[in-house]
């Protein structure tokens, strides 16, 4: 958000254009997909950006057959329900957030005063935290990486290793091994393997997967 590669004013414009609209956080998700009406999808390079729409060459596919429409539509649905969603007030938090960040990072810049250099660093580090908060959206570790790994193993049986990568590749930020950020008394960092533990003897509690063969599967 800071850098302006997800640009928040912009998508607080969309939703107070469109009320219906629905914002998820997820991060690393780099595709693009569009879906109209349950009848027509482009699955394509283009951002929804002036730039990607308008004036760069992109390249897409557009579908009209209504079950590859219908199977795109669930892919992204399916994936989008692992994130958050995001309010439209925590959308305009987060402006004020990168705005207040961005002066404080010219003023930075411009000066050699440790003070504002270390004032930058603990608004950075309070910003972090917000959106971790956001992204969790007031559940527990355990129980995204619950959903995550129900999302996973519908794909097939894997091992807990290859779930620890599938799951950090689609929540680094609540998988970052070089910090344990302490949120509303719940961890998030270093001890994420220890939530995907959990998660997974919670799961077996409640006879949605099992452990055969030192793979989990989902229990039919």
């Amino acid at each position: 958000m800071l850098s302006g590669s997800t640009d928040v004013v912009a998508l607080t414009s969309i939703v107070d254009a469109f009320p219906a609209t629905e914002v998820r956080f997820l991060p690393s998700l780099h595709a693009k997909v569009y879906v109209a009406d349950e009848k027509e999808a482009v699955v394509t390079s283009a951002n929804m950006t002036d730039n990607g729409l308008a004036r760069n060459l992109e390249y897409g596919v557009h579908l009209t057959d209504p079950d590859v429409v219908h199977r795109v539509r669930s892919d992204v649905l399916d994936f989008a329900s692992l994130g958050s969603t995001i309010s439209v007030a925590q959308l305009k938090a987060f402006v004020g957030i990168v705005l207040e960040l961005r002066d404080l990072h010219r003023a930075a810049d411009r000066s050699i005063k440790a003070r504002l250099r270390r004032e930058f660093a603990r608004k950075l580090e309070q910003a972090n935290i917000e959106i971790v908060r956001a992204r969790a959206g007031g559940r527990a570790p355990h129980a995204i990486f619950a959903d995550a790994i129900r999302y996973f193993l519908r794909a097939g049986p894997a091992t807990t290793e290859s779930l620890n990568r599938a799951i950090q590749q689609i929540h680094p930020d609540l998988c970052d091994d070089r910090v344990d950020r302490i949120i509303d008394g719940r961890h998030f960092g270093k001890k994420w393997k220890h939530a995907v533990r959990t998660a997974q003897q919670y799961l077996k509690r409640l006879g949605e997967i099992e452990l055969a063969g030192g793979r989990w599967q989902l229990v039919a």
